[in-house]
């Protein structure tokens, strides 16, 4: 059984995440690997801050506080927003860290060793007024390709193309706001990526057949286009810093590495972390799962906007370094989850940011409702609208009034123990089945990584329990045969358990709440609910007459119109 290793796209320090974040990485890398644990599967899901670059620098710059401060104070906030949502990482790292910095300063040194970086003079935009020279993202202007006048100088958010701060129109400073900007020559480390571009085409033809196509079209896209030399070096104050034993003179002069260089290697430095963060007594063998690591299955989950820089400029440093490092075998990309329409944004502000939706509503609704929506064949568009029909839909009439009505009934006619009642007959076996080959279908939609349709499947076992409670009509049955209506309560009982393992990996908190209704043996927490097979489900006995059980609170409040008119007030709706 190949072990998985699971990374999702480094949220940026610069601010708390809005919802598209969320669904566009961490959450769904989150349900895949809480699912692949309940089935048996060794697991590390590995994330990080994203904590260098100009960003940083800008936003600790407007917050007035040293940068390594402010990076400190953001990593916490996002971080417990993120257990918030219940993200079940195995290790949340900081790509500031001192293992990130040894890591890709090792990755730099090889590089170089085989012929893949050199040093260039180049021309580059430099500030009258600011008194420096302006990497990237200092610099702000018109996309000359689409026409955006917010692009910044590495990346146009508009349309996604990679620029160069001189092709910008109408160039700015992002610091100072000046005009007054000219064009001088300074030094830079280049990595060579047009001589990897055979090496990149040939591992990609190899491995990307089987990505989703969003994944495969973009990188073939930046292959047909052709691999240009790239400058992984910035003149900043905050990354990490060019090994002055390899280049002195550019150490010298403060040269750091550029964000998108040292970024996507903190996969592996968070792992180490993980590793140097064991509690005494545990070993934790952080190499085996990024080197030589052939048992491994290495999925990793962003946005499309990352795409380019997973499955072209990452594996280029990986093939170029000439060790047997662990590359990608699964890239599950997603596209945009915009608000009415327009962006979400976290530099413009615009949409819905996590820590917001948590004052809001408990984690699981939004979870639920963000992976039914996710942006998995197209962008998507968030509306209060939809998100009230799903949760009072599916969360608050399918599943939680279907656990009210069969606990409150049984509680009242039959007391706080499950009913015994007859030997399940025709419709118990029908009912089994079905369930059956909905789980079975709900799990191949999750293996394969299709979270709507698996999203979907859960939404019909959940319905599956509505509808045969509704033919078997309980509270119809006891008036003339009491023995039937306890057998159909001890079926919907057992159902209610089977929601509480199966839904787990889309909903944990109320997951646990349902499979905590019943006083059945515990089972080891930190292993969590495990799996059923589908011949357990099709029998449902997992709760047996006798069987205390209690009735929890109401399980998801119904959105009414009240809410929905003060959260359009709150948030916009335009």
């Amino acid at each position: 059984m190949a072990r998985h290793l699971i990374t999702s796209a480094l949220p940026y320090i610069n601010g708390i995440k809005h919802l598209g974040n969320m669904v566009g990485s961490m959450l769904p890398a989150d349900v895949y690997s809480r699912y692949l644990r309940r089935r048996g599967h060794e697991v590390l899901y590995i994330c990080a801050t994203d904590e260098h670059g100009t960003p940083a620098e800008l936003a600790a710059k407007a917050a007035g506080l040293p940068v390594d401060e402010f990076c400190a104070q953001q990593h916490l906030a996002q971080k417990a927003v993120y257990d918030g949502f219940e993200l079940s990482f195995d290790y949340f790292g900081r790509s500031s860290s001192v293992q990130n910095r040894e890591i890709t300063q090792e990755f730099a040194r090889e590089l170089h060793a085989n012929g893949f970086i050199e040093e260039r003079a180049v021309r580059q935009v430099y500030s009258k007024a600011d008194g420096r020279f302006l990497p990237d993202r200092y610099i702000e202007g018109t996309c000359p390709h689409c026409g955006y006048d917010k692009a910044r100088g590495d990346q146009c958010e508009n349309c996604t193309r990679l620029l160069d701060p001189t092709d910008l129109i109408d160039a700015r400073s992002a610091v100072s706001g000046s005009r007054d900007l000219e064009v001088r020559e300074t030094t830079h480390l280049f990595l060579l990526q047009s001589k990897l571009e055979s090496e990149v085409a040939a591992w990609i033809d190899a491995n990307g057949s089987d990505w989703p196509t969003l994944a495969s079209s973009i990188a073939r896209k930046w292959l047909t286009e052709g691999l240009a030399d790239r400058a992984i070096t910035r003149d900043l104050d905050w990354g990490v810093p060019v090994p002055g034993d390899v280049w002195p003179e550019l150490a010298a002069a403060g040269k750091v590495f550029y964000v998108w260089f040292d970024a996507p290697i903190e996969y592996i430095g968070a792992t180490k972390e993980w590793a140097d963060a064991a509690p005494a007594g545990e070993d934790r063998d952080w190499k085996s799962w990024w080197y030589r690591a052939d048992d491994v299955r290495y999925t990793e989950f962003m946005a499309k906007d990352n795409v380019p820089f997973h499955t072209v400029m990452f594996p280029a440093t990986i093939i170029g370094t000439r060790a047997p490092w662990k590359k990608v075998d699964y890239v599950k990309a997603f596209n945009w989850l915009n608000y009415y329409g327009g962006k979400f944004s976290t530099s413009q502000q615009h949409g819905i940011f996590t820590n917001a939706a948590l004052e809001l509503l408990p984690a699981d609704y939004w979870r639920y409702f963000l992976m039914a929506n996710a942006p998995e064949s197209d962008d998507t568009s968030f509306s209060w609208e939809l998100f009230s029909s799903s949760v009072n839909k599916d969360l608050a009439d399918t599943l939680g009034n279907f656990v009210n009505r069969v606990l409150s009934f049984s509680l009242k006619r039959f007391g706080d123990t499950v009913p015994a009642g007859n030997e399940p007959g025709e419709a118990e076996r029908a009912l089994g089945a079905e369930i059956a080959g909905l789980l079975a279908e709900y799990e191949g939609h999750l293996d394969a990584l299709r979270f709507r349709k698996a999203a979907q499947a859960l939404r019909a076992l959940w319905s599956a329990g509505n509808s045969y409670l509704e033919a078997k009509a309980p509270w119809l049955e006891i008036r003339t045969d009491e023995a039937a209506a306890a057998l159909t309560l001890r079926t919907a009982m057992n159902l209610i358990h089977l929601y509480g393992v199966i839904s787990e990996p889309f909903i944990p908190s109320t997951a646990a709440t349902m499979r905590g209704v019943f006083a059945l043996p515990e089972q080891d927490p930190a292993a969590g609910p495990a799996w059923v097979t589908g011949e357990q489900a099709g029998a449902l006995g997992f709760v047996g007459a006798g069987t205390p059980f209690t009735v929890p609170p109401v399980l998801f409040a119904k959105i009414t119109d009240e809410d929905l008119a003060a959260w359009r007030e709150r948030f916009g709706a335009e």
